[in-house]
């Protein structure tokens, strides 16, 4: 016979009601009680009747997770899938479900709010302009951020990795290794954390050398901060040029270090300078943003700025089902840190 909330109170030693009102989230209950109700219905295999439980409470149970249709390597990214395990599992957790869904067209994120499909939406700061922003806020509809937006950063919820400290500390790290002329490899500054990236670099190098901010693609036109106006470009050729120029900058005396926004960026230029003869880390030093599965197995390995993605995506999670329950919080704005992990690409002059 299937286990009944009766049951459930009756082993955690609790009423009925109060059982009820942790399955249905109707009352706030303790972490501790709501901690125990929920072992108790794993032991019995207890399942609520959804459909029953949703009609009842007006709830869906269920987040939305927008994804950018734009770009068509979202899935083939394995930070991105990080975050959605993380994301999914954080919502497990607290009895919710998850819906991805794309941000085409347009109307999608406004059928699943007047169709009351789902409680809360995550969405990524490339899906978000004012329009959305305002009928969100109109409807008093919960909603995080995954990543720091362009727009109204004051007035939503939104979680993202501190890329701008990330970035000083790889340039901290390169200066105690020995370096002094350290140079950023940007493939453009089109989004947020790219740009704050590349502020971090320069906030760091600032006192050690000039900045080289190079760019592996073109801006679009967009426009540049004024730190960046004397930055290098090129447009087409961008693996063949970038390799030719890491090797002139180190044989030139302009560069002794990168620092690479993101793997495949690195790999060109640890392939260049290996190939040019230049000692990696005696000569040149090589530092990388996301700390790729293969970073590990480069020659030599890579040290990289750790982008926790995983706690990207749980802190996601928690901050929504936070203003699902506490329509009143006001809006927060959470960075989360990023590590260095030290690899030999780094070790310095000395290669130590």
């Amino acid at each position: 016979m299937a286990a009944t909330i009766k049951d459930i109170a009756k082993m955690v030693g609790v009423s009925p009601s109060t059982v009820s009102r942790v399955v249905n989230r109707t009352a706030p209950i303790s972490e501790e009680t709501q901690e125990k109700i929920r072992e108790a219905m794993k032991k019995l295999n207890y399942h609520p009747n959804s459909t029953a439980r949703n009609l009842a409470s007006g709830a869906s149970c269920t987040i939305g997770l927008v994804i950018d249709a734009a770009d068509e390597g979202t899935f083939a990214n394995s930070f991105f899938n990080r975050s959605v395990y993380a994301i999914e599992k954080t919502l497990q957790e607290h009895a919710y479900s998850l819906l991805i869904t794309n941000d085409r067209p347009v109307s999608s994120i406004r059928s699943l709010v007047y169709e009351k499909r789902v409680d809360g939406l995550i969405i990524p700061p490339a899906s978000l302009d004012e329009e959305t922003v305002k009928f969100l806020e109109e409807e008093h509809f919960p909603f995080v951020v995954l990543g720091e937006p362009a727009i109204s950063q004051t007035r939503m919820t939104w979680v993202d990795v501190d890329n701008r400290k990330g970035s000083r500390e790889a340039v901290t790290h390169l200066c105690r290794q020995g370096f002094r002329r350290i140079a950023m490899i940007v493939r453009n500054d089109r989004t947020v954390f790219a740009r704050n990236r590349i502020y971090g670099y320069q906030d760091g190098v600032t006192e050690i050398c000039p900045p080289q901010v190079i760019y592996v693609e073109e801006p679009d036109g967009q426009q540049r901060p004024p730190e960046q106006a004397d930055a290098e470009f090129w447009t087409d050729g961008q693996a063949a040029k970038l390799e030719e120029l890491a090797v002139r900058l180190v044989g030139e005396g302009k560069a002794d270090a990168f620092l690479c926004a993101d793997n495949e960026i690195a790999y060109h230029v640890l392939r260049a300078l290996r190939g040019a003869g230049i000692r990696i880390p005696e000569e040149a030093g090589v530092v990388t943003f996301d700390n790729y599965p293969l970073a590990p197995f480069m020659d030599p390995p890579l040290t990289a700025v750790d982008v926790d993605t995983s706690r990207l995506g749980k802190a996601a999670a928690e901050l929504l089902i936070q203003s699902i329950h506490e329509a009143d919080r006001p809006p927060r704005q959470v960075l989360i840190g990023a590590s260095l992990i030290r690899r030999m690409s780094s070790a310095g002059k000395e290669g130590q």
